[in-house]
């Protein structure tokens, strides 16, 4: 079991090595895209539906572990700028293959911010003004997709200007979530890793993150997801989403770095004891190899090299010797002696 899951993680990695930079960022586009498509659209949407926070934490969970499913093995599932910045830092990717990931991200993101802003119905507006009257248009829809704090944090939307969070504890969510996001996706498609749960895992964490910093944010943690919805909500202006974008960006980056490094400390200490457990194996496979030598070495010894050998095989050749010769050649070699008697008697 062990030996086909090597193999077949071994099959993934060559086709990774081998995809071209083309085909990678495409696969990146593409996860990007359905991520953002999601978590946008489900937000865009909210004033229709009660799912709110879970609703979101399961889309978003389930649209990244369908996008890895599909091309996860082409670029490695990041998705998200703060992965791909985790990832050069763990020394696994290029800078340049980074910066690329990130161009690739912000078009996969912009392109699903475009289709739901294109699509989005025209008179579902004015339907919408009966609950809310400040929405005038699609952009102050896409409003409750962005991240924001202070005034745009959805605790004050939630309890109508009674509480908020300032940009400091906004930002200190953002760098952890950010940081825990990170460290999950670095552990879970760890090339030593002999299971294909990564993910799943990756998954789970973006749900979970998700559940903890709705209030506080409405959940970012990806810079190209916040990029998409700022610039289709309403203004870039003093109270604008635009104004706020830079701790979207700036908060995921931190806390990829700090997961990178702490990581890589880790991974370090692992990789020593596995050098040790590397080692104990190869002795314990020594002592084996002298233990089949062993017995092998008996087997080849000849037997009639030591002197209780020899002693036994004399013993054995007289002992045959002395035996009647009825019951060593049979019935009809007992008749032979009184024939040869008779005949030397008539002589």
């Amino acid at each position: 079991m062990s030996q086909d899951l090597a193999a077949t993680r071994g099959v993934s990695e060559v086709e990774e090595r081998s995809s071209s930079l083309l085909s990678r960022l495409l696969a990146e586009t593409f996860g990007t895209f359905l991520l953002t498509l999601v978590i946008v659209g489900m937000l865009v949407y909210s004033p229709l539906n009660s799912a709110q926070a879970l609703g979101v934490a399961l889309g978003g969970a389930f649209a990244y572990i369908a996008a890895a499913a599909a091309v996860g093995r082409v670029s490695g599932a990041h998705f998200n700028p703060a992965i791909s910045l985790g990832t050069w830092l763990g020394g696994r990717i290029s800078v340049s293959s980074m910066f690329s990931y990130w161009g690739a991200q912000l078009v996969g993101a912009l392109l699903a911010g475009a289709v739901l802003f294109a699509t989005f119905p025209r008179t579902l507006v004015t339907l919408l003004q009966g609950q809310n009257p400040a929405l005038q248009n699609v952009s102050d829809v896409f409003d409750s997709a962005v991240n924001g704090f202070s005034e745009k944090s959805p605790l004050y939307l939630q309890t109508q200007g009674g509480a908020q969070f300032d940009w400091l504890p906004a930002l200190l969510v953002e760098i952890i979530i950010s940081a825990v996001l990170v460290g999950v996706y670095l552990g879970a498609y760890d090339s030593r890793r002999r299971t294909g749960y990564g993910p799943v895992a990756v998954g789970s964490a973006i749900a979970a993150l998700t559940l903890v910093s709705w209030f506080v944010t409405n959940a970012g943690m990806n810079p190209a997801r916040s990029t998409a919805a700022a610039i289709f909500a309403n203004d870039w202006g003093s109270d604008g989403s635009g104004r706020q974008l830079w701790l979207f960006w700036l908060a995921p980056l931190i806390g990829a770095a700090l997961a990178a490094l702490f990581y890589r400390a880790f991974a370090s200490e692992a990789e020593e004891l596995e050098d040790l457990d590397e080692d104990d194996d190869d002795d314990d496979e020594d002592e084996d190899e002298d233990d089949e030598k062993a017995p092998a070495a008996v087997a080849s010894t000849p037997v009639a090299s030591t002197p209780e050998a020899g002693t036994a095989d004399v013993k054995t050749a007289e002992a045959e010797s002395t035996e009647p010769a009825s019951t060593v050649a049979g019935p009809d070699a007992a008749v032979e002696p009184k024939t040869a008697k008779k005949t030397g008697d008539k002589a």
